[in-house]
């Protein structure tokens, strides 16, 4: 695994077509090493720019810090 933290928003989209929001959590141990906490919300959406919106909206999320999958 990377040492480099993930970015915190993560869009997919499921086998039915949705699109789907995580939100990932980056720690570190005492060596360094990240450790990542993801958490898939319930909310399904039609588009990925929907998704986006959402994690902006309800999680102050910036530009740059999605991920798509």
């Amino acid at each position: 695994m990377s040492r480099q933290a993930v970015k915190p928003y993560l869009i997919s989209k499921d086998e039915d077509g949705n699109f789907r929001l995580t939100i990932r959590d980056t720690r570190y141990n005492s060596q360094g090493y990240p450790l990542v906490t993801s958490t898939l919300q319930e909310d399904l959406f039609a588009t990925a720019t929907a998704a986006r919106n959402a994690a902006r909206d309800k999680f102050n999320a910036e530009p740059g810090e999605f991920a798509t999958k």
